[in-house]
């Protein structure tokens, strides 16, 4: 028997009786192909603890919406991550762009990942023939390239925003060590005895994306993951919002992003509002018709006008063919609204949508 308990109590437990072959019993659809497909990854050698390491919190990944939503506080102080690439220049563009319209203070940061030089030189066998000087020389010559490549980006920061008469909301900081470590410290406001960041702007892609065009940037996805904040995912070029199209799925994390939207409403003024509900079977339309009607009544309270539609199909497919369709150039959705075992399985909405869009994203956790 393999059982798990979730967060709320919940478990998973089937046994050579319990399986759906095996038994007369009518089982749903969907539990039917989880538990077939837990059966086929015992068979191929998977243990219980194997499951236990995928830490699935619940097996109801769509929990009732709510159909309250009371706008989220403005956006006070963006923190935008830069660094050499020309997605790091799009998210100074748009950061500005924040700080222009709202008013929002901006802390722009960039890290030097030295671990990723040093780390090689102190475990790797040279043979003893040249010894360690040389490495450690060469530490220190990184370091050095590393401030001036800070300075540099720091002075490309300040005109841009010195450029619009913002430069007093401004602060530039560059620190080493790991990117999602820094923006922890930074999400809190501990660094630097700093306010509180109220919204992450981040690159689809670092300063390798010209090898790698068809992956997302290493550091994008694992800050995604780590981080609480809403997240502008930036993609290469800038886009003023002007059409912004909602995925709505019901979950606590779509909900958010109607409560940010009513709070930064002037970030979008004339702007035209589509929301789309996609049920992946047609057993879901009742739901989906829902969610729909509940995002409709929240725009709706924020006096927003809206194009809304219920369509069906396999959920990253319909919602980018879309976003094209339509015109949009802002996308606003949950991330990440599945347990693990069903991205295991089925794969990420969100993950596939970063890479197939080419239009900024924000992201709710």
């Amino acid at each position: 028997m393999l059982e798990h308990g979730g967060q709320n109590g919940n478990r998973i437990s089937f046994g050579r009786e319990n399986h759906p072959k095996n038994q007369g019993a009518r089982v749903p659809p969907a539990l039917a192909f989880l538990l077939t497909k837990c059966h086929s990854l015992l068979q191929a050698g998977w243990t219980c603890e194997s499951f236990d390491a995928l830490a699935i919190p619940t097996l109801n990944t769509h929990p009732k919406p709510t159909t309250r939503h009371a706008a989220a506080p403005p956006m006070k102080k963006i923190l935008v991550c830069i660094d050499g690439s020309l997605y790091g220049q799009t998210c100074t563009q748009y950061a500005l762009w924040f700080a222009r319209k709202n008013g929002a203070s901006v802390d722009a940061l960039y890290v030097s990942d030295l671990w990723r030089y040093e780390a090689p030189l102190m475990v790797a066998d040279f043979g003893g023939t040249l010894g360690t000087q040389p490495y450690m020389g060469l530490s220190t010559q990184l370091r050095h390239l590393e401030n001036e490549k800070a300075a540099t980006l720091k002075a490309y920061v300040r005109a841009a925003f010195e450029k619009e008469g913002l430069a007093e909301r401004l602060n530039f900081h560059h620190l080493s060590g790991s990117l999602v470590d820094c923006l922890g410290e930074f999400e809190g406001g501990a660094a630097h005895n700093a306010m509180p960041a109220d919204m992450l702007v981040i690159g689809k892609r670092g300063e390798a994306a010209n090898m790698a065009k068809a992956h997302l940037g290493s550091n994008m996805e694992r800050v995604i993951r780590s981080t609480s904040l809403p997240c502008f995912v930036a993609n290469r070029e800038f886009f003023e919002p002007r059409k912004i199209l909602f995925a709505f799925d019901g979950s606590p994390s779509a909900n958010k992003s109607l409560a940010w939207f009513g709070a930064n409403q002037a970030l979008f003024a004339n702007a035209e509002v589509h929301v789309i509900s996609v049920a992946a079977r047609p057993a879901d339309a009742a739901q989906t018709a829902t969610n729909l009607t509940i995002a409709e009544k929240a725009l709706e309270g924020f006096g927003c006008k809206t194009i809304c539609k219920a369509l069906e199909g396999i959920p990253a497919d319909v919602i980018a063919s879309h976003q094209q369709e339509s015109g949009a150039n802002l996308l606003l959705m949950g991330a990440y609204g599945h347990s693990r075992i069903r991205r295991l399985l089925i794969g990420s909405t969100t993950v596939e949508l970063l890479q197939r869009c080419k239009v900024p994203i924000i992201l709710f956790r």
